[in-house]
């Protein structure tokens, strides 16, 4: 049973993923294992749900995915295209009718790819600049795949908490 196994990191390394990039697989696979399982049968009225004001299990989802997507845009030196920004313009906004499994599905295949495209990154580059955003801040290609899992780990701690509160109604 998945739940009976160890943590990822506790697993082995990840096929093809380098050395130095292992954490952020490892910690994105968590993320996904633990999502997928917390919102097995999840209702569909809870999804757009905002208890206390705080942000969404949809927002949620939908932000965990769109930031991977633009974590690894970045780190590949290129800007957001039309549709990322459009993507992210877009999140957290109540989708009338979409299931949880749906977004949960979206998240695990943002996920899988992320690790994919983990795999093609040479080792050497992970201190090149890398500028983010409109304003290009600076950062690496190290820091924004780092940001990635990061960033993927929080929400999803958020997102457990959120879901519980929900759940206890």
């Amino acid at each position: 049973m998945l739940q009976e196994q160890p943590e990822m990191w506790l697993r082995g390394p990840i096929n093809g993923v380098p050395a130095p990039l292992q954490p952020v697989a490892h910690a994105l696979l968590q993320a996904a294992q633990e999502i997928t399982i917390l919102l097995t049968d999840f209702p569909v009225h809870l999804l757009w749900q905002k208890p206390a004001g705080l942000a969404s299990p949809g927002f949620h989802l939908q932000h965990i995915t769109g930031v991977l997507d633009r974590m690894y845009t970045y780190a590949q030196g290129q800007p957001l295209t039309e549709q990322q920004l459009q993507y992210l313009a877009a999140e957290g906004k109540e989708v009338p009718g979409l299931e949880p499994a749906t977004l949960v599905d979206a998240l695990n295949s943002a996920i899988q790819l992320f690790v994919q495209q983990l795999s093609g990154i040479d080792e050497s580059i992970l201190t090149n600049w890398r500028g983010v955003g409109r304003k290009q801040l600076p950062s690496t290609v190290g820091g924004l795949l780092f940001h990635a899992a990061e960033h993927t780990t929080r929400h999803t701690g958020q997102l457990l908490v959120t879901v519980a509160v929900l759940k206890a109604g």
